[in-house]
């Protein structure tokens, strides 16, 4: 491929010429442009201001009907932080039905892992919530690349009252004093059979320790005493568990010593939104932000968030400011289609020079619009594909043998794609995690509007030869919903969860 050579030179040492400089000349400096006082006028009223204050209340210098609802829309849409309240917690119930059955009824330790932006601790905080109501001591941990053992279980006896330590009365003055169970500790590093010795003694509560970005502490003997103490807890039918979070491909990717544990965990892959938890996602922050999207735009972000609430929660936040600056309360295709730019630009600027010019050229030979279909299929399967993905969203053998040529030939020269061998056969990586969301959004925003205006050319067509009765934007909507699209990247995400 002609296209693939070019690039290669490209982006591996043959750089164009520089033109000359030409010799330096004089040229006196033009005189300052006086500024006329209705351009003064104009850019003092368009200058920007913050629309409310630091403590979340309306500027008072604002006059806008619609900064209220801008307020709400923040709280409504957080694409950059996790859901805290459970108000806002769309779907999933039978993934917190089951992970708080795992807790109360089998007493085991729970470990969820899967992809950047699935949801994994937006689902922590509400379980954390409802443990929480039960009575439980909840302790929220955060780990971070140096997260030591010691440091996190101090952490946690410092949150729990010496009055739940059957070692001392309600009475007693320690518990009175508000003493916690971090006073009974030694001054030396914490093991493992001695936190276990410790929440041993824990009587009338129960004690749940949750351990989010897991995968990020890099020390191996952190993650060893993590598998042991879940032993000793277990072992010991001790009243406290751990819950863990971490981004994951498999369950061994995420915690060592597996096998002496095993019986004692619940060990959860957190699976893509279903279409129907995602409009339940986008209709909870209808109700709480009073901005509505009509059944287009909501087709529309569903198609385009492929499962994923962050995508969501990131087009609905940004289609609901563009119809707020457009003084509408009522969001509809074009505003969406102006947050998917906004995110495009968003995604394109998390990634490298060398994959912009890749993208680029990928772009020019009709070639990056396939790239984006299989970076649909790799978002949730640690941005990974193989033939078999091909198949699926290409059912045509001919387009099929072409494309897995195109990627082969990609990953031989490592152009955006990276191949190896697995368990499950020849597979194929992005090079660069940024790359699959912005390759995907490019790829669903084409697809959706294509499709959308294949449906309103039939109807048209319709009126013309009075076939048909003109179809309200309701049946139009139903033309072009996601389920209904000729690439249904679904298909290959669902077939895939049981892979790496």
């Amino acid at each position: 491929m002609s296209w693939i050579n070019s690039l290669m030179a490209r982006s591996f040492g043959r750089k164009p010429k520089k033109a000359a400089t030409p010799a330096f000349v004089f040229s006196p400096a033009p005189a300052p442009r006086e500024e006329s006082p209705a351009s003064k006028k104009t850019a003092g009223s368009v200058f920007p201001r913050f629309q409310s204050t630091a403590g979340d209340q309306l500027s008072p210098r604002l006059n806008d009907r619609f900064a209220a609802a801008r307020i709400k829309l923040r709280s409504a849409f957080t694409p950059s932080q996790p859901i805290t309240d459970k108000r806002m917690f769309a779907g999933r119930i039978d993934v917190l039905t089951t992970l708080i059955r795992s807790l109360e009824d089998q007493r085991v330790h729970v470990i969820m892992y899967g992809e950047r932006g699935i949801g994994k601790t937006s689902l922590v905080h509400v379980l954390t919530q409802a443990a929480e109501e039960a009575r439980y001591i909840v302790v929220y941990c955060s780990c971070g690349a140096g997260s030591t053992f010691d440091e996190i279980f101090r952490a946690v006896a410092a949150d729990v009252p010496l009055l739940f330590h059957r070692g001392f009365a309600p009475t007693a003055d320690a518990a009175e004093k508000g003493g916690t169970l971090a006073d009974l500790l030694p001054a030396g590093p914490l093991s493992p059979r001695l936190v276990a010795d410790l929440f041993a003694k824990l009587t009338g509560t129960r004690l749940l320790v949750v351990l989010d970005e897991f995968d990020v502490c890099e020390s191996p003997d952190f993650r060893r005493n993590i598998a042991e103490l879940i032993k000793n807890l277990s072992d010991r039918s001790i009243r406290t568990q751990l819950v863990i979070a971490g981004v994951a491909a498999d369950l061994t990717e995420l915690v060592q010593h597996i096998p002496s544990i095993r019986r004692n965990i619940f060990a959860l892959q957190v699976p893509k939104m279903s279409a129907a938890e995602i409009s339940h996602l986008v209709e909870n922050g209808e109700e709480i932000s009073g901005i509505s999207f009509d059944k287009a735009a909501l087709d529309y972000i569903v198609f385009v968030a492929n499962g994923s609430p962050y995508f969501a929660s990131l087009l609905s936040h940004h289609a609901g400011l563009a119809a707020i600056d457009n003084a509408r309360n009522s969001v509809t295709v074009e505003d969406v289609s102006m947050a998917v730019d906004q995110a495009l630009t968003e995604f394109r600027g998390r990634i490298s020079k060398h994959s912009q010019i890749q993208i680029d050229q990928a772009a020019k030979s009709g070639v990056r619009h396939v790239l984006g279909v299989m970076a649909g299929a790799a978002l949730f399967n640690s941005g990974r594909f193989d033939a078999r993905d091909v198949d699926a969203l290409y059912p045509s053998a001919a387009n099929a043998a072409t494309f897995k040529a195109t990627i082969e030939e990609l990953a031989s020269k490592h152009i955006l794609l990276e191949a190896n061998e697995d368990e499950y056969g020849r597979g194929y990586h992005f090079a660069e995690e940024a790359v699959l969301p912005y390759l995907w959004i490019l790829a669903a925003q084409k697809r959706f509007l294509e499709n959308r205006k294949a449906a309103d050319a039939q109807v048209e067509a319709a009126k013309i030869e009075n076939k048909a009765p003109a179809a309200s934007p309701q049946s139009q909507d139903k033309i072009v919903a996601p389920e209904k699209a000729a690439v249904q990247p679904t298909v290959a995400t669902g077939r895939a969860a049981g892979r790496p």
